[in-house]
Formats: C-alpha cells, structure tokens, sequence
C-alpha cells in the first residue's frame, strides 16, 4: 500500500521536477544575452522617437522660415515697384527741368539775338558753352559772352604766371598757355617801384586761397564748385571753404543783386571808362563783358550807371564790375578781339579763363 502512496506522489511531481531540472540545466549567458538584446531595442525605440520630435520641430522651423522668406520676397517686390516708380518721377522730373532750363536758354537767346544780333562766334566744347556778341550802343563798342559750364571745373582763376608777385601777365597770353577758349582780365592789383604786381583784397585758385584781405571796400567776385557765381562779404578766410569757393578775385563795386541795382560809390559815379563785367543771367548762365573806352572814334566807354541799365535788359541777376580802364581784355578763339585804352594788351595780376 505504501509503495502505491509513494508512486503517486512521484507521478504527481514529475512535471514540476522536470522543470526544475530543466530550468537548473539552462545556460546563464543566454539569459543575459537575452536582456541585453532588449535594451538596444528600447534605447533604439527612444532615439527614434527623440529623432522623430527633432525632425517636427525642424519641419516648423523650415516652415516658419518658408514664410519669412516669401514675406521678405514680397515686401522686396513692393519695395522694388516703389524705387521703380520713384526713380520713374525723378526721371520725369530730370527730363521736365532740362526741357525747362533748355526753353529758357532759347528764350534767352531769342532776347540776346533780337537786342545784338546773331553771335559773332560759337563754341561748343566738351566743358563748356560759349556764344560771343559784339556790342555796339550809341558812344561804346565792347564784347559780350554767354557761358554755360557743362563742367564747373572748366571756369578757372588764373594768376600772372601762377604767382602772386610778378611781372604780370597778358590776358591773351595766360589764355594761350592755359589753352582756354576764352579769358578776361580779373582782379585789381597793386604795383611796386620794381614793377611787381600783387593781387588786391581775395584770390582764390583751385580752392587755395593765395591772397586774403578783409578790406571792407572790396568786392569779393567768387566761384563755387557748382560753377555758381558767389557773391558775398567775405570777411573771414573759412567763409571760403565753408562755402566751397574754387575760383574768385577782388575789385569794386558790386552793380547788380538779385536783378536790382544798387548804389554806385560817388568816386565811380557818372564816369566813363573801359569796363570788365561779369555776371550771371537768370536762367544761370555765366556773363562776361568788355566794353573798350578812352579811343576816340572808336569807343568812349561806358559808366557804371548805364552797364547796370543794360545788364538789366540782359535779364543779368547779380553783376559785380572787375578791374577795367587799361587792364580790360577780351581773348576768344586765339585773338583779342577788343582794343585796349593804351594801345596794347597790359600785363595784368589774374584773368579769367574758360576751357573749352
């Protein structure tokens, strides 16, 4: 009976000790390996999880800058229109007030022509414009040029032999050495017992100031780097610089400001001299006179009070009288066309040149 007892017992535990034994006799390293291998599987599973939320946010970054880029293209297209339709106005303004400044050129011509006549001479350089008419009024014959500057840098001051003392120097002969296509006589000039001449009051060369007195009865006549003609009391030497001066000279007195005429000092009133003017016309244009005087049967002179008469019939706005009698000279084309009160050109301190 008990051997019956014990062999049901054993058939009762065989399974479980079959798995004990079988559970006794796996390989340790195959259960390690076993869990090893599941951990890459998960770190693996939380790398692409990590990679997937990268690649979302960089998808909104992308997008995000797709949209600054076709904000930035279209705010660059309005802007682009707006230059172009500005640039478009400026344009049309350019061209309106060239065809404006061409008409009052015309017109200016027209009333020149239609008071002396058609020009006795035409230059039309790469720097700059210039019509030559002789003047002929009841007691005085002289010359009369218009100068349009197509480069500023074409109207120049020139000293006697590019020094502030010497022995001076023709009008005909610094225009020559200068090769300029036309040149008047400029500044007055003082001369010592060794026959040196200095420049009276300002001069200025190519923005160097050579001379610089503020002597109160002085005209200061000065260019700008505009080519503009500057006149004004010139009392400190920054006045110069601040006001871009180039080229200018001295003398007296000032005829003409803003088209009006002012007062002639008492001891230049009424007399009846060779004259050298300059000015500028009221479309811009550059003015420059020579009236000859002193040559019976030729040409009395002209007084200041009449000159400032007809510049105003000139359309001429501001006009300043430069140093005359003797001194005055008209060189165009190569020839001094006037004919100096003492028979010969005078070596002068400075003239004015115009380059072709």
């Amino acid at each position: 009976m008990l051997g019956n007892v014990n062999r049901f017992f054993a058939f009762l535990l065989a399974p479980a000790l079959g798995f004990l034994v079988a559970v006794s006799s796996a390989d340790p390293m195959d259960k390690l390996q076993l869990e090893a291998l599941q951990l890459p599987v998960q770190e693996t599973r939380a790398q692409a999880n990590a990679l997937r939320d990268k690649l979302d946010e960089t998808k909104e970054k992308i997008s995000d800058a797709q949209e600054l880029i076709a904000d930035i293209r279209d705010k660059s297209e309005k802007e682009k229109q707006e230059f172009e339709k500005q640039n478009e106005h400026i344009g049309n303004l350019l061209a309106a007030s060239k065809s404006q400044t061409q008409k009052s050129a015309d017109v200016l011509d027209t009333i020149l022509s239609n008071m002396l006549g058609n020009p006795i001479g035409q230059s039309f350089g790469k720097n700059s414009t210039v019509k030559v008419y002789s003047l002929e009024e009841a007691g005085y014959r002289g010359y009369m040029a218009k100068v349009r500057l197509n480069d500023p840098k074409a109207l120049k001051m020139v000293l006697a032999n590019d020094s502030v003392r010497s022995k001076g120097e023709t009008t005909s002969h610094a225009g020559r050495r200068k090769g300029a296509v036309l040149a008047i006589n400029a500044g007055g000039f003082m001369t010592d017992k060794s026959g040196y001449v200095t420049p009276l009051g300002i001069t200025v060369v190519d923005g160097k100031i050579r001379t610089f007195s503020s002597n109160s009865k002085l005209s200061f006549v000065g260019f700008n780097s505009k080519g503009h003609l500057v006149g004004t009391k010139i009392t400190t030497q920054q006045q110069i610089s601040q006001q871009g001066i180039l080229q200018g000279a001295s003398f007296l007195p000032r005829l003409l400001q803003d088209g009006k005429r002012l007062a002639i000092p008492r001891e230049w009133a009424n007399a009846r001299q060779p004259r050298t003017l300059i000015g500028h016309f009221d479309n811009g244009d550059l003015l420059l006179i020579v009236i000859d005087g002193r040559r019976q049967g030729w040409s009395n002179g002209v007084t200041l009070e009449e000159a400032q008469r007809k510049l105003q019939e000139f359309h001429v706005v501001d006009a300043y009288n430069l140093d005359g009698g003797g001194s005055s000279a008209f060189y165009y084309n190569g020839k001094l066309l006037n004919k100096p009160s003492g028979g010969k050109e005078r070596p002068v301190v400075s003239n004015l040149i115009i380059m072709p």
